[in-house]
Formats: structure tokens, C-alpha cells, sequence
């Protein structure tokens, strides 16, 4: 099968699709012959993403938190294309960076709304309105390797991500009778805005340039690189698509070897 037509007859619903990781896997998708629901709640960024990829997209404005719009957010993509065979749970905040005896409750429970509630409520839609029914379908959670490490002042941001990974176990063990997979695709550090704002505000902290933290944050990666958000597209792609049909219940990393898992 040639890469455009790797999708070819899907339709994928991608999460935090407004921009940087979400938006790329939007494309590829589309180029792969999906027809995509993107989804931020973000309307205006989120329709212009949809407007670059064109016909079989469509942006759509939902707080993926809430229970409400998720149902109709699936019901859309139902009365639009038909049917729901790929979910992307991508959205994600980064919360407060805080010590735990600064931690706020408020920045907790909302980092855990985006990251845990919120993929929760898009898998139990397409499960309940499309996927079980049709016995097949792709559920991709995206977490980050800072769910294995214990990071200083990111106890809301490392316990969210880590519970990915077990709330995609569960899910892959339920709904594999039906023919349905759940894996977590497992990204180090994404050279997207987020990653280097966050990065300026470390060198900031350490009183060195930019530069230097990031040779510094790459000197223990043993590729010494850094992923870009096409790297994770292309694993999502390959998780979404049939190549993978044996591959469920997994959390698989794309971080250039910086957390090796084995």
C-alpha cells in the first residue's frame, strides 16, 4: 500500500489539533486518505487548520473536558463521515509548574480534566456510537516520557501522563474482543512552542542562553536529538493504521532513546 493511501476509507477524530503536534498529525492523517475531525477549543485556529488540509476536514471548537460537547463532538463526526475509526487523544495543558507543597488543587484537577477525564470521555463515545458496533477501531492516547521520571515540581503534569498509560491498558483489554485497539504513544520532548517556551523559562532559571540548556537537556539522549511533531505523526500513523492490527495495550516511546523501556 503506498503512503497516501495508508488511511484510505478512515475517519480519525484528533484532539488539541489547533496547532504544533496536533495540527501536523491532521495533515499527515489527511494525506494518508482519512477524513478528519479536528478538534481544539480554539475555533478559529482549529478552522484554519481544517481550511489548509481542505476536503474530508472539518475543525471543530469543543472543551474536551466536558461531557456534553465530547457526545456531540462524536455525533458530529458520525452525521459528517459516517463512522469514527481513529481517536487521537492529544490535547493536553501543562499546568503550573509547582512543588508539591505549593500544589494547587485548582492546577491539578485541571491538568488531570484534559489529560485523563478528557480521553476517557472521547474513547467511551467512539466506543459506544461507532466502534463496538463495527467491531474495529484505533485508540491512540498520547502521553509523555515524563510520566516515567519523577520531575521536580510537575507531580500534576508526571501522575496525569503516567495514569495514560494504565487507563490505556484498560482499555485495550476491554474493547479487544470487539476488534478494537488502545495504545499510548509516548513522546520525550516535541520541538513545538510548548517545549520551547518551557525551555526558555529553564534557561531562564539556570541563568544560561537557550541554547545551552538545550545542549545540555540533549546531552544524555542518545540520539542527541530531538523529536519534531512529523516524528510523532508518523508512529500515529502507524498505530492508527491496519499495519499494526496486532499491536494493542502498548505505550511506545518516541524520544531519540532518552527512556528506554525493557
Amino acid at each position: 500500500m503506498t503512503q497516501a493511501g495508508r488511511l484510505a476509507g478512515k475517519v480519525a477524530i484528533i484532539t488539541g489539533a489547533s496547532k504544533g503536534t496536533g495540527a501536523v498529525m491532521g495533515k499527515q492523517f489527511a494525506e494518508a486518505g482519512a477524513r478528519v475531525m479536528l478538534v481544539a477549543r480554539s475555533e478559529e485556529a482549529v478552522k484554519q487548520v481544517a481550511a489548509e488540509i481542505g476536503a474530508g476536514a472539518l475543525g471543530l471548537a469543543v472543551d474536551v473536558t466536558r461531557e456534553d460537547q465530547v457526545i456531540a463532538m462524536v455525533t458530529r463526526a458520525i452525521e459528517e463521515f459516517g463512522q469514527v475509526d481513529i481517536l487521537v487523544s492529544n490535547a493536553v495543558i501543562p499546568g503550573q509548574d509547582k512543588y508539591v507543597w505549593e500544589q494547587t488543587l485548582e492546577n491539578w484537577n485541571a491538568v488531570f480534566e484534559i489529560c485523563i477525564t478528557a480521553p476517557m470521555l472521547a474513547a467511551r463515545e467512539v466506543l459506544r456510537q461507532s466502534m463496538m458496533s463495527r467491531k474495529s477501531g484505533s485508540i491512540i492516547n498520547v502521553s509523555s516520557t515524563a510520566g516515567y521520571m519523577g520531575m521536580p515540581r510537575k507531580s500534576h503534569y508526571v501522575t496525569a501522563k503516567a495514569a495514560q498509560r494504565a487507563l490505556t491498558k484498560v482499555i485495550a483489554t476491554e474493547a479487544g474482543p470487539y476488534g478494537i485497539r488502545c495504545n499510548c504513544l509516548v513522546p520525550g520532548g516535541i520541538e513545538t512552542d510548548l517545549w520551547k517556551n518551557w525551555g526558555i523559562r529553564m534557561a531562564g532559571e539556570q541563568g544560561i542562553s537557550f541554547e545551552e540548556w538545550k545542549d545540555k537537556a540533549l546531552s544524555d539522549v542518545p540520539l542527541r536529538t530531538i523529536s519534531q511533531p512529523e516524528d510523532i505523526g508518523n508512529l500515529a500513523l502507524f498505530l492508527a493504521s491496519d499495519e499494526s492490527r496486532t499491536i494493542t495495550g502498548q505505550s511506545i516511546n518516541c524520544d531519540a532513546g532518552s527512556i528506554m523501556v525493557g
